[in-house]
This record gives structure tokens, C-alpha cells and sequence, in this order.
């Protein structure tokens, strides 16, 4: 901001039309995303992360770094997972509590004096240098704070660190309080979406939370990443990576429809009760069924076809457009392209999930027997490209395996 002469009305208004597209965006973290990319821009800060309310910690959730990351590395950054208390100690804690946005113009150089203090471990650990800081407590029109966002080395046209100026301090803020009720419901999103699997859960005690937020997650990374290779505009690739990850944490809620006996058996399946289970695509498909939403429609595409198979020997095959007309599965087999891609990429994503977690009838597999039974099903079981960008980005599958544990 401090590069150009814009005028407040031009400001307002393109904060205004930023909060416009935010509320086109569902998932939390792509709306985190946005925030946090257009706070930097209007502030030309090289850096930034914003951490969200829970209970009394603030959890860290969104990073962005233009001088550290760089290209797929970036996407493991997002994954790190930590907490801080809400208290004075620390300086996104001191915002919190208080309520207040904090100005430094060098975090090695406070005085002492100040309740919080910087913490310098990342910088030693990275060979970053913070040097100029804004935090601004994310709070809604009723003065609730949902989370604090950290701004960090402000630049000038020369790319050169320089404190945050008196524009930044002004109208940072002001953009953050408008965003701060688009990142509330995203968060309301999430938890809805967690819910219905916590439906699920309660029916099947193999599903859990922490299975629905990976699978999620490896999607919207291989979409991303396959999708960037193919060279898919950025605005295209955060557009889709939003609703595909929600509709992949859906992939299973089938399963409600499945009866308790065949769900809440410990072992493995009989061949009869396999045949039953496998109805649960159908049922979640059901569930989306006659929509016109983008979203209710990509549920439905991946419910219905995350278990087909590359070479078409998935299930549940081809079905009538009306699916409570379906009657019988594997009928007419479904393969390659013919498959959605959001369903190809959730069928990998599952798979390995599945086999790198311990279930009750199984202990979690070795990474490396994971990954070579991953490649033995590329061009067979899963599709080659999906597979080829899977093992790209291993240090983000990693990363997300670490943070969603459980």
C-alpha cells in the first residue's frame, strides 16, 4: 500500500469487492487463504499466518511465506500443527486476549518491558529474519474474536523491509473485521460437515473424524497439484480445491444407510455382507441426489464413485440416472476417464489412508509397503496421473498425516 497514492474510496472499495468473492467460498481454508493473500497485498508484507480460536488456545491454521516457500514445498507449511495459549505471553496470544491489533516495527527489538514477548525458534530454525509485525485480532460485528492474523515484513517498491505504515495500520484492520464473519462460517461449514460424519461414526467405528480430514485434505493436495502441472489458472484451481474438499470428506456417509449387524463387525466381511456394504455408494449418492449446488453435486460424484477402479472392475458400475431405480451393482462396469476425477483421486486417497492406519482387524501397514502396493495399482486399480502426482507430494501427504492423527 505504502507504494502507491490509491484513495480511501478506491481502498473501501476493493476490500468490498474482496468480501464479496469470500463469500462465494466455503471450505475454511480456502477462505483463510484468500484472507490472509489479500491482507498481504494491501500491505506488501512478505509473510503472514493466522491462527483460530479453540476453547483457550489459538490453533495455528494458514501460513503464507513469499522468501521460504516456493512451488508443491509450500503446501506442507499449511499442515504444521500447533497451539498457543490465549494469553499475554505471546503476541498473537496478547492480541487475542485483548482484543487489540499489536504494531512492531522490530520484534528484536522490544524493549522488555512488554507483557509478550517474539518467539525467535522458527527464525533460528528457518534462517527467516522478522523484522516488522502487524496482529490483528480477527472479530466479528458482535466483538467475537474467531482468530488472530499475523502480518509480517512489510516491503516497500524495493522490495526492501520497512515498518507498517499508518494505511496498513488503518485499513488491515478494517478488512480483517469485515473477513473475520466469512471465516466464522467457513469454520461452521467444516463443523457441519464433521458432524454428519460424526453420524457416520457413531453407525461404523472404523469412520472417524481424523480419516474424513485426511482424506479431505490429500484430495484438495493432489487436485492441486495435478491441476497446476496441466497449467489450470490459480483462481480455477482455489475455486475447485474449496468444494473438493468437503465433498471428499463425504465420501462414506453412505454408511448410515448400512445396517448396524454389517457395520459394527469387528472382522472382516463375508462375502454376502461385503456384497451389502458395498450398496453404501449408492446411498450416498442418494443422499445428493436431484441438486443443483456445485458442491452437492461433487458429494454425489465421489459417494457414488470412489471405489470404481481404473480398470473397471469397481463397483457400483453404471446406474439409472434415477438411482432409487438401482437394483442391482456391477452391471455395466465404469472405467478410466468414464470415471469422475474427483472420485479417481478420493479412491487413492482412501485406499492409502485405509492402509497406512491401524484399524480394529489390522495393524497400520509401513509407509513404504503403502506406497509400493499404490504403484502396483497404477493403470490397474487407480489412475496413473492421480498416482504420479500421490508420490510427488509426499512431504504434504506426510504433513497431513502428522496433523490429522488420530
Amino acid at each position: 500500500m505504502e507504494c502507491t497514492d490509491r484513495q480511501p474510496y478506491d481502498i473501501i472499495r476493493d476490500i468490498l469487492t474482496v468480501i464479496e468473492e469470500l463469500n462465494t467460498l466455503k471450505d475454511v481454508d480456502a477462505i483463510l487463504d484468500r484472507v490472509l493473500g489479500e491482507a498481504r497485498a494491501m500491505t506488501n508484507a512478505d509473510a503472514g499466518s493466522i491462527f483460530l480460536v479453540e476453547g483457550d488456545q489459538l490453533r495455528f491454521s494458514y501460513v503464507h511465506n513469499d522468501t521460504l516457500f516456493h512451488g508443491a514445498d509450500a503446501s506442507k507449511h499449511l499442515y504444521t500443527n500447533f497451539s498457543v495459549p490465549i494469553n499475554e505471553k505471546s503476541i498473537v496470544g496478547y492480541a487475542a486476549m485483548t482484543g487489540e491489533s499489536l504494531v512492531i516495527d522490530d520484534a528484536y527489538a522490544l524493549s522488555g518491558k512488554e507483557p509478550y514477548s517474539f518467539n525467535k525458534k522458527y527464525d533460528e530454525e528457518t534462517g527467516y529474519r522478522t523484522r516488522s509485525m502487524l496482529t490483528i485480532p480477527l472479530k466479528t460485528f458482535q466483538d467475537k474474536i474467531v482468530g488472530v492474523m499475523q502480518l509480517i515484513n512489510a516491503r516497500d517498491c524495493n522490495n526492501e523491509y520497512r515498518p507498517f505504515g499508518k494505511d496498513d495500520i488503518h485499513y488491515a484492520p478494517l478488512f480483517a473485521n469485515s473477513a473475520s464473519v466469512t471465516v466464522e462460517r467457513g469454520i461452521m461449514t467444516r463443523e457441519i460437515m464433521l458432524r454428519m460424519m460424526k453420524m457416520a461414526e457413531m453407525r461404523d467405528p472404523k469412520e472417524t473424524g481424523p480419516h474424513v480430514q485426511r482424506v479431505g485434505a490429500y484430495v484438495a493436495e493432489i487436485y492441486q497439484h495435478m491441476s497446476r502441472k496441466k497449467g489450470l489458472d490459480e483462481f480455477s484451481i482455489r475455486r475447485n480445491k474449496d468444494v473438493l474438499r468437503l465433498a471428499a470428506m463425504l465420501h462414506d456417509v453412505g454408511k448410515v444407510g448400512i445396517s448396524d449387524t454389517i457395520l459394527k463387525k469387528p472382522g472382516r466381511f463375508e462375502p454376502h455382507e461385503a456384497a451389502i456394504m458395498k450398496w453404501h455408494s449408492v446411498y450416498g449418492a442418494a443422499l445428493f441426489a436431484n441438486t443443483t449446488s456445485e458442491l452437492d453435486q461433487l458429494c454425489a460424484q465421489i459417494a457414488l464413485g470412489h471405489h470404481e477402479r481404473w480398470d473397471g472392475k469397481g463397483y457400483p458400475g453404471r446406474l439409472p440416472e434415477n438411482l432409487a431405480e438401482a437394483r442391482e451393482l456391477c452391471v455395466e462396469p465404469i472405467s478410466g476417464e468414464d470415471i469422475p476425477l474427483c472420485a479417481r483421486i478420493t479412491s487413492l486417497a482412501d485406499v492409502y489412508d485405509a492402509l497406512i492406519s491401524s484399524r480394529v482387524y489390522k495393524d497400520a501397514w509401513p509407509e513404504e509397503a503403502v506406497l509400493e502396493e499404490i504403484m502396483k495399482g497404477r493403470g490397474t486399480q487407480f489412475d496413473p496421473d492421480v498416482v504420479d502426482a500421490f508420490v510427488e507430494i509426499q512431504d504434504v501427504i506426510r504433513a497431513i498425516r502428522h496433523k490429522y492423527q488420530g
